[in-house]
């Protein structure tokens, strides 16, 4: 029996969320008039303090108090967001306030947060039932294939999907949480990098008008390098342990081999419309723009995202109940990334007014880091400073702070800095892997290998683990690209 798997709960509870933060926006008639930008050049770092300590929050709250941010962090993050949007509208008026957190909202957020839905819903009602042993070799293939299925369906859908084949795979070996550990490294980050799809940063590029494609033939070479490199150092650690496991008692396999099987196939053509949606609004540009509360919204981007999460809701139709219960599919998630996204989109605002100032600005430190003595941006700076906030930042604001540092014009940043894009575009997806915060699908892996009995490493003991593999990685990459 097909099931509609219950989608008007989450279905309320993120539209409870788009409600909240466009009336946080302040809906004045008066948007609709003449243009009003923030003063960048006036603002002090004060602005910035509700996007840190959101930032913060999220980052501490479910390692140091997690009960209370379990049942409580979209109120700790509307808080941060109110005090974002109203000292805004007091200094610089409503109108001024106003435009620009909506602009942000509708233009960015949205979009955004569509995406992300549609592929947690559709890559969700995807099963991979069965099990095979965990080889070294069957464990690199399924590594390898983990980390192309990212760039497809984004990193949270693909680590959704084959964590729990690679945990039966591997449940009966002595020496196991590596295997989790490298699945993070390459699954859930690195093999996100060569489209939009694939990790949140690269299509917050995209809205900002990165072209679909300019990460895979941009970034094709960096990806290939440091998953390839990360990929060899996993094989040979896993051949060393699995040999050494041959003397050791054996464990009885609570998962027994049997064949594998994907279930769910009718949600494969509706990843392919996803696709198809967003290469349609990357070349169809009608010149139509539909004025919402005084923002211009582009036809196709309307459109793009009316398509995407209809196709979300037509997963949830075709979709068996019992492969969804399977998979551990719950809307918890969804509805955490949809509160938190707002927030930080709202808390963003005045700290991307303060960088379009750039020299001139409160963040000129920021600027002159990045920058060489002769004015030229410095690539290998960007790759690092981006890197580093992304490994304990979520990655997708980080990414658009220094894609504003950069200057924020699409065009000029895929052609003559190109190589600047590539940095920033580099460095806040590979290093979302540094750690278990970086990025969203990390924690989640995490939660869902120890539930399956995997000893993991605790939050310092993954640091270890990233700081022995993969910033070495980063050094020669850095060194070699930028």
């Amino acid at each position: 029996m097909r099931h509609p798997g219950g989608f008007s709960g989450p279905l309320k509870r993120l539209e409870t969320a788009v409600v909240a933060v466009a009336l946080l926006a302040f809906t004045q008639p008066a948007l609709a008039g003449e243009v009003h930008e923030l003063p960048g050049a006036a603002m002090s770092l004060w602005w910035a303090l509700p996007f840190a300590g959101l930032l913060l929050s999220i980052a501490t709250g479910p390692l140091l108090f997690p009960h209370l941010w379990e049942h409580h962090y979209g109120k700790i993050a509307a808080a941060w967001a109110a005090l974002a949007v109203v000292p805004l509208a007091i200094v610089f008026g409503v109108p001024t306030a106003g435009e620009a957190v909506l602009h942000t909202l509708l233009t960015e957020y949205l979009s955004f947060i569509v995406l992300l839905f549609a592929l947690f819903t559709i890559s969700g009602g995807i099963l991979v039932a069965g099990n095979i042993h965990g080889t070294p070799l069957v464990n690199a293939g399924l590594l390898l294939v983990g980390a192309l299925l990212a760039s497809v369906i984004g990193t949270t859908g693909a680590s959704m999907i084959l964590i729990r084949p690679i945990l039966r795979a591997n449940d009966n070996r002595p020496f196991n949480a590596h295997v989790v550990v490298f699945f993070i490294f390459l699954v859930s980050n690195i093999g996100g990098s060569l489209t939009p799809l694939g990790d949140p940063p690269l299509f917050v590029g995209f809205l900002g008008g990165v072209d679909f494609f300019w990460t895979t033939t941009n970034l094709w070479r960096e990806t290939l390098f440091t998953g390839g490199l990360v990929l060899v150092v996993f094989l040979a650690l896993d051949i060393v342990l699995h040999r050494r496991e041959a003397g050791a008692p054996k464990i009885k396999d609570p998962t027994p081999d049997s064949k594998v099987r994907i279930r769910g196939l009718a949600n494969l053509p509706l990843l392919a419309g996803v696709i198809g949606a967003i290469l349609l609004s990357a070349s169809w540009k009608p010149g139509i723009s539909i004025p919402v509360f005084g923002v211009g919204l582009e036809l196709q981007n309307l459109a793009r995202d009316a398509i995407i999460l209809g196709l979300a809701l037509l997963s949830l139709r075709v979709s068996y109940k019992s492969h969804r219960e399977a998979n551990g599919f719950r809307w918890g998630p969804i509805a955490e990334v949809a509160k938190l996204f707002a927030c930080i989109f709202i808390c963003i605002v005045p700290v991307i007014g303060i960088l379009k100032a750039g020299l001139g600005g409160a963040l000129a430190p920021l600027v002159s880091l990045v920058t060489s003595a002769n004015g030229q941006p410095n690539d290998l700076a960007y790759f690092w400073l981006t890197g580093a906030l992304s490994s304990f930042l979520d990655n997708a604001p980080t990414y658009l702070v220094f894609f504003e540092l950069a200057g924020g014009d699409a065009h000029h940043l895929m052609t003559e800095a190109a190589s600047t894009l590539a940095a920033i575009s580099a460095g806040a997806v590979f290093m979302g892997a540094n750690t278990y915060i970086g990025n969203a699908p990390n924690f989640m892996v995490y939660a869902i290998a120890r539930h399956r009995g995997f000893k993991m490493p605790g939050f310092f003991g993954y640091m270890a683990w990233s700081g022995l593999v993969l910033v070495p990685t980063f050094l020669i990459a850095g060194f070699l690209f930028f």
